[in-house]
């Protein structure tokens, strides 16, 4: 394998980028400084970076161990990092942490791309903006009837 083909390439980025565009445009209408672009262009970092480790996995296939895997490892990694940035302690409570967690499902998603496996991809983005659209609600009505409880 010397490089995909070009639909392949193609239909990866284009799902990648709708699928992780869905959650970054959740956040972007709420407002949020990791938004629409920073979704994307994390999905299509990770989705690129799992598509790199199986072509250098695949060319050097006979000469050495290659281990695709380890670069999905590096991406959890500075994922993580990423992530940690995004998350801002204030006066009494913590800030960001939706985001950084949404950020950590795009990485994921974009991983799950270029691995190819679509479906997973799409069930688990339908997922995250679901949980991110609807939850709030429900955890501010957990909260209000917990913290009236103890009035």
């Amino acid at each position: 394998m010397v490089d995909l083909p070009l639909f392949d390439t193609v239909e990866k980025i284009v799902i990648v980028v709708f699928l992780s565009g869905l959650i970054g445009l959740e956040r972007e209408v709420k407002f949020k400084d990791a938004g629409l672009r920073t979704h994307i262009l994390l999905g299509m970092s990770t989705t690129l970076l799992v598509l790199t480790s199986f072509y250098l996995s695949d060319i050097y296939s006979g000469t050495t161990k290659g281990d695709p895997a380890r670069i999905i490892t590096g991406i959890i990694t500075g994922i993580g990092f990423l992530c940690g940035g995004a998350i801002f302690r204030g006066d009494s409570h913590v800030m960001g942490l939706t985001t950084a967690a949404s950020m950590w499902i795009v990485a994921g998603i974009g991983i799950t791309v270029g691995c190819g496996m679509y479906q997973t991809a799409a069930l688990i983005t339908i997922a995250a903006c679901v949980v991110l659209i609807f939850v709030k609600p429900i955890e501010q009505k957990v909260k209000e009837k917990f913290i009236n409880k103890k009035i």
